[in-house]
């Protein structure tokens, strides 16, 4: 008679949310919420945000720290109306599109590049990194 594993088998442990895939993913919710701003006249809220950061890291089997949700979620939500407040709606869209494209690793560029680049600089600002 066969009892199975009684003893539980080691959780792996989780891969490590570093600050590399933070940035990403603040890059990411910025074109997200870029893109229905501009698609559908309304803001993503830091809740939609934050679900959204955490499903596209649970695929990676990456959990999202509540915590880090949140400040996600804030930042990304700041810099996106930033954005749309001081461009013009031509060149917000291009910002949208060009941040939405960029979310490929084949696609290059400068535009998007100068974002990642925003958005490295706020997350080291929020995590107090400067």
């Amino acid at each position: 008679m066969e009892t199975g594993n009684l003893m539980s088998s080691p959780e792996k442990p989780q891969p490590v949310l570093d600050f590399a895939t933070r940035k990403a993913v603040l890059f990411a919710l910025v074109a997200e919420r870029l893109s229905a701003f501009y698609e559908h006249g309304v803001w993503m809220n830091d809740r939609q945000g934050a679900s959204l950061a955490a499903s596209w890291l649970s695929r990676a089997k990456i959990r999202l720290p509540p915590e880090d949700g949140r400040l996600l979620a804030q930042l990304s939500d700041e810099f996106a109306r930033h954005l749309a407040g001081s461009l013009s709606r031509e060149a917000g869209l291009y910002t949208a599109y060009e941040m939405m494209e960029a979310l490929d690793p084949r696609h290059q560029s400068p535009h998007a590049q100068a974002m990642l680049e925003e958005c490295e600089r706020l997350l080291a600002e929020a995590e107090g990194r400067e």
